[in-house]
């Protein structure tokens, strides 16, 4: 192993105790400024005396779901072999697992558990759109899924029981870089080869933050529950194609391959130099020089989730007047879970992000609703027409739901 490296990484701790400054132990620029995307970090009690929203049974019955996205990884110690299942479950599968060495995984339970949900503004101090979900995943005694590697942030929160964690940070730290291979036999994308640098077992309330690229182990000690705040971090290769299926939608056909320069051919077989140059200049044409634009792009793109179904407008919905009237009198317009907004200015204006599509508001307005999980009658009579149209027209569109004060 290479010396440690004198680095500001090197000097700085790896742990810390957020009892009295939670959730991250520190003010969040500081977090931002010296572990975000560039070390972990150990947070004890980042949720002191934490009480887990939902139980094992609760992730179970939502496993059993259709829509859920669930996965169970079972691992036979004696072989060293991993078997990996998806969902949905038949709930009569539980009982015959065992009583160790399996986790089962939900992804987007903050889609389905309000209470889970409400853990999001604790994170606030990133980005909302950068947040993909909180999935949940219950382990038995000795469940694990392998040691591996994330391509994102991620925030491991103890939430019942304990697990073993272990990691290794030496590249963080400025050491030698861990080895990456995966295991060819296996359906995960385990690591072939790990050698942990750091190990702590966390109990609730406990979180351990992990910048892409670390590698990492976690081990059920008792039969517990975590809830990993993931990010969305789209591969290039990602943005790229949204990209460029973009620009082949929304292309001029008048753009187009031109040669008015072409001199007679010196070999009619051969593609030369000249027509390369002519190639670059009719893709450059394609450019998407306009930063709003650009801004547009993105942002119909972040504001899709990487797996979600349609939301179903409403068949027949309820006539302007009637929905006012309601908003007026105590009902709610709650936003619908797998909604995902953002803004940005635009000009003197702004652009409404709404599960890819956009919408040209205030930016006032554009803000309130971006930030707003629920739509009461001063929210929706303090926007400007614009933005009670819009409203009106993501409510038909099923990115909200009626709630009357009579059901609260």
């Amino acid at each position: 192993m290479k010396k440690a490296s004198t680095s500001k990484a090197a000097l700085l701790p790896l742990e810390v105790d957020a009892a009295t400054l939670p959730p991250l132990g520190m003010p969040p620029a500081q977090f931002l400024r010296d572990y975000w995307q560039k070390q972990p970090l150990l947070i004890r009690n980042a949720f002191p005396g934490f009480i887990s929203p939902m139980s094992p049974e609760d992730l179970a019955g939502l496993a059993c779901e259709e829509t859920a996205l669930s996965r169970l990884v079972a691992h036979d110690r004696a072989s060293d072999k991993w078997l990996l299942r998806h969902g949905p479950f038949e709930e009569a599968m539980f009982p015959q697992l065992g009583d160790h060495d399996w986790t089962l995984l939900v992804q987007d339970v903050d889609k389905w558990d309000m209470d889970v949900a409400a853990l999001l503004p604790a994170f606030d101090f990133l980005p909302r759109w950068r947040i993909d979900d909180v999935m949940v995943s219950f382990a038995a005694p000795g469940g694990s899924v392998g040691a591996h590697v994330d391509q994102y942030d991620v925030f491991l929160l103890q939430a019942e029981g304990h697990r073993r964690w272990q990691i290794d940070a030496r590249q963080a730290l400025g050491q030698e870089a861990p080895p990456t291979a995966f295991r060819d036999d296996v359906e995960l994308k385990l690591l072939r080869e790990f050698h942990p640098s750091h190990d702590w077992v966390l109990g609730p309330g406990d979180m351990l933050y992990l910048p892409p690229g670390v590698p990492h182990h976690g081990v059920a000690e008792d039969a517990c529950l975590t809830f990993s705040i993931g990010m969305r971090a789209p591969s290039a290769a990602e943005l790229l194609g949204d990209f460029v299926d973009t620009l082949a939608a929304e292309a001029d056909e008048a753009l187009r391959y031109r040669d008015p320069d072409l001199a007679p051919a010196g070999d009619p077989n051969e593609i030369d130099a000249a027509a390369m140059t002519r190639v670059v200049a009719a893709l450059n044409a394609l450019r998407m020089n306009d930063p709003d634009r650009l801004g547009d792009w993105f942002g119909r793109f972040i504001t899709l989730y990487r797996s979600a179904g349609e939301l179903a407008p409403l068949q027949t919905p309820p006539p302007r007047i009637e929905v006012e009237w309601d908003l007026g009198h105590g009902a709610q317009l709650l936003r619908h879970p797998w909604s995902r907004m953002a803004w940005r200015k635009a000009g003197k204006g702004a652009r409404l992000y709404v599960s890819g599509r956009e919408l040209a508001l205030p930016a006032r307005d554009a803000q309130r609703l971006a930030a707003a999980s629920a739509i009461d009658g001063a929210i929706y009579a303090a926007l400007s027409q614009a933005g009670r149209d819009a409203v009106i027209e993501l409510f038909a569109s099923g990115h909200y739901q009626m709630q009357l004060d009579e059901e609260e």
